[in-house]
């Protein structure tokens, strides 16, 4: 509730005109400073935390129920009732809200309008968390999930006695991270939009969820949604890291530190696709957790030059596959003439030899390394990413 204040507080302010949040039931949410006109429903509002029947009567019968955009109300007199501007607050077409402006002389200009719808779909995200069905006040869960992902012991245990999550399930906890966008309060808050649009379709998962600065963390009991699923409530695009189921809740925050872990390869490594489970990452899992190495000397003059990238998508493509020219002329559609030549390439101007095992998995890993740090980023062949 906090959170509702002070976003209609701070919208008052900048409007320069008082204003009243109702729920979609009418009921009174929060109400600014009032100051200026004021009529009896507005009195009434406030005192009695929702207006009469004959008033909702009327401003139904209005059609504010199926507003998508800001309506202008007459009057009505014999109601005590001034002009009014009516903000219908929506989440993913689902109504939450009205936004009330009286809109007495000097009528509101249509900027002023314009700027209040503008501020509406933070207003549904805050409606929405009031309203959530968990038994759990909003502010309450944020705290324990944010808990539970850091480990703290006792917050498994509060969400559970909350009826948040069910006891004898399993977890999976999925991060979404986007793709090309920096970290903000607009990004925020469309993250936490389309996590929940998702929960309200995910009864039976008991889904949680948490936005951080830079991802979006999601719940579930049992197996993980759909990545397709996930992408497809995203309003930015994101790569969705996977984390291993966990036999109760307490251990989420290990399936969430897996979970981060595949997402940020995921990120670095686009052969792997827009989705990644932790343990499918292979040896991506060790790589990522070792300091920063060098790279085998004779590939540093070669990444980073563009003139030199097929040898080496050629190259890795080659390790990837266990050093099959079958297969790699397979992969690549090239004559097994045209690889050999590549090889024999690779081997001269690294400095290298093929054939020793060493030095076969010395090229591979830091071809891995180099992708993971962004200093290599091949066009991926079908074997590229294995």
């Amino acid at each position: 509730m906090a959170d509702l204040q002070r976003v209609v507080d701070e919208l008052a302010a900048r409007l320069d005109r008082p204003l009243l949040l109702e729920d979609r039931v009418q009921k009174v949410v929060v109400y600014s400073e009032q100051s200026g006109a004021m009529d009896d429903v507005r009195r009434d509002s406030i005192l009695r935390r929702r207006t009469s029947p004959e008033v909702r009567g009327w401003l139904r019968d209005a059609g504010i129920h199926e507003a998508a955009r800001p309506l202008r109300i007459p009057g009505a007199p014999h109601l005590g009732l001034l002009p009014r501007v009516c903000v219908p607050v929506r989440h993913a077409d689902g109504l939450l809200g009205f936004l009330w402006f009286i809109d007495a002389e000097p009528p509101m200009p249509k900027s002023r309008v314009a700027e209040a719808a503008a501020a509406a779909p933070a207003l549904a995200l805050a409606l929405f968390h009031e309203s959530l069905a968990s038994g759990l006040a909003s502010h309450r869960e944020l705290e324990a999930v944010t808990g539970l992902l850091l480990g703290e012991p006792d917050a498994a245990r509060q969400l559970i006695e909350a009826g948040a999550f069910p006891q004898a399930r399993p977890v999976t906890v999925q991060v979404a991270r986007p793709v090309a966008a920096e970290p903000d309060d607009a990004l925020r808050l469309v993250l936490e939009q389309g996590l929940l649009a998702l929960r309200r379709r995910l009864g039976g998962h008991h889904p949680l969820h948490l936005v951080r600065y830079d991802h979006a963390v999601l719940l579930t009991a049992g197996q993980p949604v759909p990545g397709d699923e996930l992408h497809a409530v995203m309003p930015v695009p994101v790569v969705v890291g996977v984390g291993r189921p966990r036999d109760t809740l307490a251990g989420a925050a290990e399936s969430y530190r897996e979970a981060l872990h595949a997402a940020e390869v995921t990120a670095r490594v686009p052969g792997l696709g827009r989705t990644a489970e932790w343990a499918r990452l292979g040896v991506y899992r060790v790589l990522t957790q070792l300091p920063d190495q060098e790279l085998h000397p004779g590939l540093e003059g070669l990444i980073g030059d563009a003139q030199h990238l097929t040898l080496l998508e050629t190259l890795e493509t080659y390790l990837d596959l266990a050093g099959s020219a079958v297969a790699t002329s397979r992969a690549l559609r090239l004559h097994r003439t045209s690889l050999y030549y590549r090889l024999q390439r690779v081997e001269e101007l690294a400095r290298t030899d093929l054939k020793d095992g060493g030095e076969r998995l010395a090229l591979h890993l830091s071809l891995k390394l180099a992708r993971l740090s962004g200093r290599y980023s091949p066009r991926d062949s079908p074997a590229s990413s294995s």
